[in-house]
């Protein structure tokens, strides 16, 4: 059976809806309120490619993430993304 397009939309919205739960829900409070506002301000503009990229985000290791955040590391080459490096910025813009 052939998926519509309506089925398509249907499933980013699932998938947005997850991952901001994903996001608010991190493990350590200091991830969620750095992850949470960012998903709640971004993933509603994120297409399926943008919304991979952001689940690959969700897969680093918390300690790693957070380093890479607070500009503390740098994420190594294989890790950086367009949503990574947006993430990084939207947190920087957003410390000042």
């Amino acid at each position: 059976m052939p998926v519509s397009a309506i089925d398509g939309v249907d499933e980013v919205i699932h998938r947005r809806k997850r991952l901001k739960y994903r996001s608010w829900h991190r493990g350590t409070k200091e991830m969620d309120l750095l992850l949470g506002p960012f998903a709640d301000a971004c993933l509603d503009g994120f297409d399926a490619a943008l919304l991979t990229e952001y689940e690959a985000v969700l897969e680093v290791p918390e300690p790693d993430l957070y380093e890479w955040i607070l500009g503390r590391a740098a994420p190594p080459l294989e890790a950086r993304s367009s949503v990574l490096l947006r993430l990084i910025a939207h947190y920087a813009v957003n410390a000042r």
